[in-house]
């Protein structure tokens, strides 16, 4: 039961992050749209949705550590146990998000370095969301190893199209389809750990069942 609890933690981190995004995005009035603006904009200092924000992201990254913790008890491999022990990392390394280096209101004239220190813990995240998936590819099975490819060559692909989009965002300058560049590129690895947890937790239950017939033939 704790197994699957923890298990689950990573489908309702998925789920929250999304709701988050949503939320925060219909509360700001200045936000305009989901296309033209990237996420960290809603838990940008300063930001009216600041608050609103940082709370669930905070706790999406303890869900995520949650999850990292059911990972390693489901799978007791040494690649399972570096997939979890990298995705416990992202997580703990998240909680500094929207903490420590939160990025400027676009536009508002503050010096650039919370945004270069911002951009910098994106890149260290962004490396090892790559390197979980990389890792985790091989965890269950060929279906869900061409998945993970997939989904990296997605995040890729989206990653590029963001880079090239994101050169007005350090000023008032509008960056039109940024935002779903961006939301296409984070939502490939939400789908991605959503769906494993799905398996493992599939998994676990058709073992639980297994177990539970067996114990009643011994009876």
């Amino acid at each position: 039961m704790r197994r699957n609890l923890l298990l689950a933690c990573g489908v309702l981190a998925s789920l929250l992050y999304v709701a988050t995004d949503v939320a925060a995005a219909i509360c700001y009035p200045a936000y305009h749209s989901f296309t033209d603006k990237v996420i960290s904009e809603l838990m940008a200092t300063g930001a009216p949705t600041e608050r609103l924000v940082d709370p669930p992201l905070l706790v999406y990254d303890v869900l995520m550590m949650a999850f990292a913790v059911g990972i390693w008890m489901s799978l007791p491999t040494r690649r399972g146990h570096v997939a979890a022990g990298l995705l416990f990392a992202y997580g703990a390394l998240g909680l500094l998000g929207p903490t420590v280096f939160e990025m400027n209101v676009r536009g508002s004239g503050a010096p650039p370095m919370a945004d270069y220190l911002h951009i910098a813990i994106t890149g260290v995240l962004v490396l090892i969301i790559f390197a979980i998936v990389a890792t985790a590819s091989s965890l269950r099975g060929r279906a869900f190893r061409i998945y993970s490819y997939a989904t990296i060559v997605a995040m890729i692909a989206f990653g590029i199209v963001t880079s090239l989009l994101s050169n007005g965002l350090g000023t008032a300058e509008p960056t039109p389809w940024l935002g779903a560049a961006e939301r296409l590129n984070v939502g490939a690895f939400l789908m991605w750990v959503a769906v494993l947890a799905i398996s493992l937790l599939r998994v676990d239950v058709h073992f639980g069942s297994a177990w539970m017939n067996a114990k009643a033939r011994a009876r």
